[in-house]
């Protein structure tokens, strides 16, 4: 049985990630190119989203990985990840990250001339920061290849074995409100003795404490959804208790790191807040979602297919479109507000008349080879279009 409450969070939680990426060219953090004015306050709301938003994609990841491996064998499924994430990570990094590291060059004097002057002579040498070539905000598709063949043996085997004592053991373990939070451990110790020696990089070779951090994750989803009746059931009955969970630890974790110099008793308790905070939040997600969401649509028919050619294109048009008005006198809501709208405008516009309705050009960007026959004005249900979840 499909779960649509999981479709609906993946596209809230990309439609959020749009949202941040407009928000990263205002705050004081480093990104590719910056707002002429910097605002200190926004780092709050960004740091809220900031502790759950890539977290709960990759358990969605993991579940949908369980969905997909049942209507596959290994071989199969293994040949379809390398075909739905490799193949539009390749087209990415030769297409659609370039402008981004072209306009970055360009607004900090660190080129001269056309785009046809930069792409392709300029654009592939060497690695970025140095050099030119990356996959920027595509580190997804590659971290996600990783994780889900690296554990296909251990799902084959799940699979395979679903009555075995592990599985039976987590059962009990969540069927209780409290015993999901044993799944804080392997994330706590991550967080306090991997990261400050490991800091993120998305540059895969090297990124040990993202890698640890987010396979778990990633098996996490899989796991739950193994024992899903269980899981469902207590997330539904208890989402207000993870809730007021979510706000208890985002507020201790913010006063914390406002008050109190950093030092090694901050540090451990700051981790275990911070693994506290977003597990809460991903537990309160799924379990108002399960309660509200889980029904079908026309518009999550159609949102669901498009959400991964708005994830490949979008900050490519943020980063375009901000180069504009970076030096513009205007304030944060008409320049936010611009953003945002040409981002997902842009998006729509590309996805709709320029990948959806074209046979060949689908699969470049992650969807299915067979062409979506109707608009999504004429799909009564959300059949119409099947899409593999597990991206």
């Amino acid at each position: 049985m499909r779960r649509y409450d999981l479709d609906w969070l993946r596209v809230f939680v990309f439609g959020l990630l749009i949202f941040y990426h407009v928000g990263m060219f205002f705050v004081p953090w480093g990104y590719h190119i910056k707002n002429n004015v910097e605002y200190e306050w926004l780092k709050f709301p960004m740091l809220f989203l900031n502790q759950w938003r890539l977290p709960i994609l990759f358990v969605i990841s993991g579940m949908g990985t369980y969905y997909a491996l049942n209507k596959r064998t290994g071989l199969q499924f293994g040949l379809e990840r390398i075909k739905r994430l490799f193949l539009p990570l390749v087209v990415g990094m030769l297409v659609i990250v370039p402008p981004q590291v072209y306009i970055e060059r360009i607004a900090y004097d660190q080129f001269i001339g056309s785009y046809f002057d930069f792409w392709p002579s300029k654009a592939f040498i060497g690695v970025y920061p140095e050099g030119n070539l990356s996959w920027h905000h595509l580190w997804f598709l590659p971290y996600l290849l990783l994780f889900s063949l690296a554990l296909l043996p251990v799902f084959l085997y799940l699979r395979k074995h679903p009555g075995n004592r592990f599985i039976s053991r987590l059962k009990k373990i969540v069927s209780n409100r409290f015993g999901l939070f044993w799944f804080l451990i392997p994330l706590y110790l991550y967080e306090s003795l991997l990261e400050p020696f490991f800091n993120v990089t998305h540059a895969l070779i090297g990124d040990w404490f993202a890698i640890a951090n987010y396979a778990t994750l990633f098996l996490y989803g899989f796991l739950l959804i193994s024992v899903k009746e269980q899981f469902w059931q207590t997330v539904t009955r208890h989402r207000r208790f993870y809730l007021r969970c979510g706000l208890i630890g985002f507020t201790s974790f913010l006063s914390l790191i406002l008050i109190f110099e950093d030092s090694i008793w901050v540090h451990f308790t700051e981790a275990s807040l911070k693994v506290f905070n977003l597990w809460s939040w991903i537990l309160a997600l799924f379990g108002y979602a399960a309660h509200y969401l889980n029904k079908q649509s026309a518009t999550l028919a159609y949102s669901n297919e498009a959400v991964y050619p708005f994830y490949i294109l979008h900050q490519t048009i943020t980063i375009v479109a901000g180069y504009f008005i970076m030096n513009l006198s205007w304030g944060l809501l008409p320049k936010f507000l611009i953003l945002s709208i040409a981002t997902f405008g842009g998006s729509f516009i590309i996805y709709e008349f320029f990948i959806r309705r074209w046979k060949w050009i689908r699969p470049l960007f992650g969807l299915k080879l067979k062409k979506a026959i109707f608009p999504p004005s004429k799909q009564t249900d959300g059949s119409a279009t099947k899409v593999d979840p597990s991206f």
